[in-house]
Order: structure tokens, then C-alpha cells, then sequence
């Protein structure tokens, strides 16, 4: 089993950045696959990016593919998100999430644990 501890969020302006951080705990990190997503109000949650286990691949929505950048750090048990050039539209709730596999692809479904989320608002 593993707990996710996301942190990072925060209120920014259109055009600013964001360094997501999510600190994983209990069995060994570099044995998950990682994904962000998030969930706005009203909209059902959503994949935003993801990185296999050793790091060697990565995957991202279409609506971000550009602007925000998945990392992982596997000697300190932590994945990232660097979220730049943002949108109102990016304004939600990012949860990061934890598959025991090598990869777990876009469906949030294939994620068997979940942090408890970061919000992050983006101003017009």
C-alpha cells in the first residue's frame, strides 16, 4: 500500500506557473506508476498526466500537452507536476494517484490509491 500527499496548489494569474508535489509513503515509489488528475466543479475528474515507474515514459490530456511537464523522483519518493503557462480553465482540484504496475495509462480507474487533492485556482 501507498499514501499520496499532494502539495503545491495555490491561487495564481493567467499566464503564471505552479510546481505540483506529491510525496509518496509506505511500499517502495519506484514500484507505481503515477498520474495527476484533476476535477473541477461539476465536471467529472479527468486525466491530466501520467509516468511509468522508472520514469522512461510519460503521457499527457491534449489540453495540457505544452504547458505542463510530469516528473518523478524515485530517490525521494515524490512525483511532480510543472504547470506553466496556465489557464483559467486549469482552475481545479489535483489529485495525484498510484498504480502497482509499470504503466497505467489515462483511465483513472487503473489507479488504486489516491491523495486527498490540492486546489489550484487560476484568475483571469
Amino acid at each position: 500500500q501507498v499514501q499520496l500527499v499532494e502539495s503545491g496548489g495555490g491561487l495564481v494569474q493567467a499566464g503564471g506557473s505552479l510546481r505540483l508535489s506529491c510525496a509518496a509513503s509506505g511500499r517502495t515509489f519506484s514500484t507505481y506508476a503515477m498520474g495527476w488528475f484533476r476535477q473541477a466543479p461539476g465536471k467529472e475528474r479527468e486525466f491530466v498526466a501520467g509516468i511509468s515507474r522508472s520514469g522512461g515514459s510519460t503521457s499527457y490530456a491534449d489540453s495540457v500537452k505544452g504547458r505542463f511537464t510530469i516528473s518523478r523522483d524515485n530517490a525521494k519518493n515524490t512525483v511532480y507536476l510543472q504547470m506553466n503557462s496556465l489557464k483559467p480553465e486549469d482552475t481545479a482540484a489535483y489529485y495525484c494517484a498510484a498504480d502497482y504496475a509499470y504503466w497505467a495509462g489515462t483511465s483513472h480507474t487503473s489507479y488504486d490509491y489516491w491523495g486527498l487533492g490540492t486546489q489550484v485556482t487560476v484568475s483571469s
